[in-house]
């Protein structure tokens, strides 16, 4: 986040994240700012890093003045941060030493005239813009005169206003009246800023809070600090502004069915959450999430609180899920760890710098909840959502597991992120005829037409499957019991096409039948029509055969024409008489 200081109000970075940020902008330029705490609450990194940050970010120039420990010292404490000390003081940071015995302070008047004209040399020559006087209570104390202490403060403050350099002091406070001192120190200076060392429940916890700025607003509530390999930073819980990018591109969850219910999978950049009872695989999602991220070729980070890193994966080849290549060719980084107590605050600190540094695309941890069940403190638990909002401002696709107390859990969560998640997806357990089955649901998926369906997750040497449920008499049917009523099914659709063949034949038959009388009707119907056409036929021959005879006769009573034509043809002779005359006739 870049932070521009307002021209109303000249400040200078730290490049402490976090610190900027509630102070608006850094601390004030060319004025005095105290650092107050405890043993241990992080005074001296404090300073040391602005300073650091300073030369290395802003090509500034520095110096440290140390009144308590040796350069070398705080060189060598310092070096675990990455720092480079060494190398920076060759180059724009400068290390004074000013340690003095009580006897040289006690030996007559003592001011800091002297010092502090060397140290003005210094700056010029450097052009130096940030000056740390580090322990400058260790000096005052071996003042006997609060008088004398108190001029010198003055002339430090004078000092620092006439040079222009912007001051850190740093100065000790018991924990118990840090925010009671009567120092002087706090009433001069500018700014003042307060680190707090505590433990609670037996864990140690450091806090920072913003006392007193002069000439400018800052949030005034106390927040958590965390010691990361980076150095100091703060966890901000003030009101921010959630502005990010989001991304209609859609993920592989390594499931093909579970995409098909989330329309495509996950979206790209969103937060999931996989919640449920232990041994409901949750791990297993989460290690298909991995593997189907590595198969894209994005580079991928898996967190876990719970197991090895080997044992992970060795747990996720029994259902066919290879993460070895992929950690070999560098492509997937595994960190495994234990939880430290109720302050999950510099756990935290460390996934922040290790995402950081490795720069995922994909990120898994697993479970969430082994910090968030251990936030008893509320800072802790805003260290998860700002850790969350980080992820999201970075793009950074993040699959949370959650473990829920209890087999007949519901969609409760303990690690109260499921508001955070986008998509949710919940695990369960279904225990019915001796069997214990597991189930998948969508509680949620923001911009998504999920399914609302349940699902039975199988898990076995070939992989894992999701498997339509079925719903059976007001039961939902898993395993064996679903696999009893398919086969109820298959056996009463093997008797349905049974009785449906009987069924055909039995039509088939019925039409045979009536297609042979239908055969038979045809046949005496064609019977008929020849018969009846053989009638007709005999008739006319009959009547041709009468006119022959008749005109046969007359011919041979040599009856006149007109006889011929109007004789007693009009009434032709019938009976057998008639026809045995006919007969008669015709013989030789």
């Amino acid at each position: 986040m870049t932070i521009t200081p307002t021209l109303a109000s000249p400040k200078i970075l730290t490049g402490i994240r976090g610190f900027d940020e509630i102070t608006r902008g850094g601390l004030p330029r060319g004025r005095t700012t105290l650092i107050m705490g405890g043993a241990g609450s992080g005074k001296t990194v404090f300073a040391l890093q602005s300073l650091v940050n300073g030369v290395r970010e802003s090509n500034e120039s520095a110096i440290f003045v140390a009144f308590e420990e040796s350069v070398a010292q705080i060189i060598s404490n310092a070096s675990a941060f990455g720092w480079d000390l060494p190398r920076l003081a060759r180059k724009r940071l400068q290390f004074f030493d000013a340690r003095l015995s009580p006897e040289i302070v006690k030996t007559g008047e003592f001011d800091l005239i002297g010092m502090l004209a060397i140290l003005e040399s210094i700056a010029q020559k450097s052009n130096a813009q940030r000056i740390v006087f580090d322990g400058l209570d260790v000096l005052l104390g071996l003042l006997d005169d609060p008088v004398a202490a108190r001029r010198e403060i003055y002339r430090i403050r004078d000092w620092l206003a006439r040079t222009g350099l912007t001051g850190i002091i740093t100065q000790k406070a018991r924990p118990a009246a840090v925010d009671h001192s009567d120092s002087d120190l706090q009433f001069i200076v500018d700014c003042v800023v307060i680190v707090r060392h505590q433990v609670v429940e037996g864990s140690a916890f450091r806090n920072l809070r913003v006392m007193k700025y002069r000439g400018s607003g800052f949030a005034g509530d106390e927040f958590p600090i965390t010691l990361t390999t980076a150095g100091l930073q703060l966890t901000n819980r003030g009101p921010v502004e959630l502005r990010y990018d989001v991304s209609d591109e859609r993920v592989s969850t390594g499931l093909p069915r579970l995409d098909h219910m989330l329309r495509g999978g996950y979206h790209r950049g969103s937060n999931i959450l996989i919640s449920g009872a232990p041994g409901t695989a949750k791990s297993t999602l989460a290690g298909l999430f991995t593997a189907a991220a590595c198969e894209r070729g994005e580079r991928t980070m898996y967190v876990s609180f719970d197991e090895g890193a080997a044992q992970i994966v060795r747990n996720l080849q029994s259902v066919a899920i290879q993460l070895t290549p992929y950690l070999r060719s560098g492509l997937l980084k595994m960190y495994s760890t234990r939880t430290r107590g109720p302050n999950v605050e510099d756990q935290f600190g460390e996934l922040r710098a290790m995402v950081r540094l490795h720069n995922p695309r994909c990120l898994v941890i697993d479970p969430l909840s082994a910090l968030s069940s251990k936030l008893a403190h509320i800072a802790s638990a805003d260290a998860a959502q700002q850790f969350l909002d980080f992820l999201k401002v970075e793009g950074i696709t993040v699959v949370n597991t959650s473990l829920l107390d209890g087999v007949n859990t519901d969609e409760a969560t303990a690690t109260g992120i499921s508001t955070l998640a986008d998509t949710w997806i919940h695990m369960s357990y279904l225990v019915q005829d001796g069997e214990r089955n597991r189930a998948l649901t969508i509680v949620k998926s923001r911009g998504t037409g999920h399914s609302n369906q349940v699902r039975e997750l199988t898990l076995t040497d070939n992989g894992v499957t999701l498997t339509d449920v079925f719903v059976a008499h007001g039961k939902v049917l898993m395993g064996v019991a679903r696999w009893q009523w398919e086969q109820e099914g298959i056996a009463a659709r093997q008797r349905n096409e049974v009785a449906s063949e009987l069924k055909r034949l039995q039509l088939q038959l019925k039409q045979a039948e009536a297609a042979a009388r239908l055969q038979v009707v045809q046949t005496e119907m064609e019977a008929r029509s020849a018969e009846i056409a053989l009638l007709a036929r005999t008739m006319g021959e009959a009547s041709d055969l009468l006119d022959t005879d008749r005109t046969a006769l007359l011919e041979m009573r040599h009856a006149d024409a007109e006889a011929m034509v109007t004789g007693p043809r009009a009434r032709p002779a019938t009976g057998p008489t008639a026809r045995r005359k006919s007969i008669s006739r015709k013989a030789p």
